[in-house]
Order: C-alpha cells, then structure tokens, then sequence
C-alpha cells in the first residue's frame, strides 16, 4: 500500500522534491492559492511550522490553479509572494493540478486515503499525515490552522 512517501513533487524552485525524505516526520500538506480569501492562512501555517519546528512537523503547500484561476502566477511569482507576504520558510511544490483526471497522483492518494469528502474542493485543504505515511486526518479551507480543533489534530500527529 502507498505512502506519502512514495510521491515526488516538482519543487517551486524547480529541483524534485521527493517526499521520502520527510519519512517518519509528521506532515500537513495543503494546497494553495495566492489570490484567494484563504490565502492570509499562510501565515498560520508558518506560524504552526515554527511552533512544532523542534518536533519534526514538515509543512508542504502545492500551489494550484484549480480552483477559480486563484494561483495565475510562475514560480517566481509564488515564491515571491510567499516570502514577501508570509514569510513562508517551508517547502513549496511546483504549481500542481490537484482535481479532476490531470490530478498530480499525490492528490489521487489523498483521495483514496481520506474517501470522497477528503478531495480538495477550494484552496486550502489542509491534510494531515502520520509519521507512518497515511493520511490520519484532513481538513477543509473553512479551518484555520490556528483554531483549536486543527491544533489538537496537528498535536495527534506529533510523536511523543
């Protein structure tokens, strides 16, 4: 049976990032968008980054243009506007399709991990990954990711 682990990104910057190198490390993957009304939980990501850095959380957001043509911009652009805006420190996907048949496999998985419900459907979803590569938890764009129900489910992700 697949894993998280099993997958491979284009990073933003271009270089392959292979998810295998996050194994055995808790994982919150989230598709994103800069021009969404969801768009300002970046800095709530990064600020859950910071806050579990010493227990080995990995943030990874896949940027996508799915959802409303609400990430129209290139690489450059994304990771400019990240920075710059968010101070985002954790690792960026090359923009991904993340629905429908032309998905990115990683996104195919999440579905036949977390069932129907679990496909994203905006920007922002926000999956949770244990550090034995499945899916134990998502979350959809509504959930901030400094409320208190997604902290206790980042917390049960944490080992120790």
């Amino acid at each position: 049976m697949a894993t998280i682990y099993d997958f491979e990104l284009p990073g933003l910057a271009g270089k392959p990032l292979s998810l295998a190198e996050f194994r055995g490390r808790p994982i919150l993957l989230v598709n994103t968008a800069s021009k969404c009304g969801f768009t300002p939980q970046y800095a709530g990501l990064q600020a859950l980054l910071e806050a579990h850095k010493d227990d080995g959380l990995v943030v990874l957001g896949v940027p996508s243009n799915d959802f409303a043509g609400q990430e129209p911009g290139s690489a450059d652009d994304i990771a400019s506007f990240c920075e710059i805006n968010y101070g985002v420190g954790f690792p960026m996907a090359g923009k991904q399709h993340v629905k429908g048949a032309d998905a990115h496999p990683l996104f195919k998985w999440v579905a036949e991990e977390g069932g129907f419900l679990s496909r994203p459907r905006w920007n922002f979803y926000k999956y949770l990954i244990g550090t034995d590569g499945h899916l134990a938890n998502w979350f959809s764009s509504l959930t901030k990711p400094d409320s208190d129900r997604f902290k206790k489910a980042v917390d049960a992700i944490i080992p120790g």
